[in-house]
């Protein structure tokens, strides 16, 4: 599972990644809150470690942030606060589960895997962008009633655009989430990408659902930009 941490804390932060990390899961880590909204917002993470008492941004208004813009993995509130109106803040905000420090790491591993059952019991088996479907378990588009062939970079960029539809996706982050963080990418490389799904995807004579903001990146758009 890929997990986002944000907890400040460097010596608490450090062993939860070691402990997570260990359970096979893919773990990044922040430890400034503007950082963790932006890394949230922009890479499609399963689930969110979220320590209330962040610097810049709260744990608890990035969890309400990320809800409004219409982030559906699971959420786990961190904090040393137990009073019960606490709690009741961060449910409302769009938390999914609660755990109070200090806890045992086999409280958080426990919470992580229950919240992640139910999460998979729920997964929408397909992301929608006007005429544009894409079905997650075949990984297959269809657009226009018909079944669009994609090749394995394109359906990771249309699927990356898809689940972060109508927001504008900085280039760099494309390049990261489809080549990884260690490759080196040419601006040209990410464009021709984008012209070959748009080619594929696209009706002839209509506006491109794939839209270029100049100097930013690109944004997957439907006519309701947020």
């Amino acid at each position: 599972m890929k997990i986002l941490l944000a907890e400040d804390d460097k010596r608490f932060g450090n062993l939860l990644c070691h402990m997570l990390e260990k359970e096979k899961h893919q773990v990044a880590w922040e430890q400034d809150g503007v950082r963790a909204y932006d890394e949230a917002l922009f890479v499609p993470y399963d689930m969110l470690i979220l320590d209330w008492m962040m610097p810049r941004l709260d744990g608890l208004e990035i969890c309400r942030k990320l809800r409004e813009q219409g982030f559906q993995g699971g959420i786990i509130m961190v904090t040393a606060r137990d009073a019960v109106n606490d709690v009741v803040a961060g449910l409302r905000a769009g938390a999914d589960d609660y755990i109070v420090k200090p806890f045992a790491f086999e409280e958080l591993l426990a919470r992580i895997y229950a919240l992640q059952r139910r999460e998979w019991k729920t997964y929408k088996e397909t992301l929608s962008c006007g005429y544009l479907t894409l079905h997650l378990e075949s990984k297959q588009a269809e657009a226009h009633g018909e079944m669009i062939p994609l090749t394995r970079k394109e359906y990771q960029l249309c699927e990356y655009l898809m689940r972060n539809k109508n927001l504008v996706v900085p280039r760099e982050k494309i390049v990261e989430q489809i080549w990884g963080p260690e490759e080196d990418v040419s601006d040209n490389a990410l464009d021709a990408l984008v012209k070959l799904l748009r080619k594929k995807i696209d009706r002839k004579g209509d506006s491109s659902l794939i839209e270029t903001v100049r100097g930013i990146g690109y944004r997957m758009n439907d006519g309701r930009h947020v």
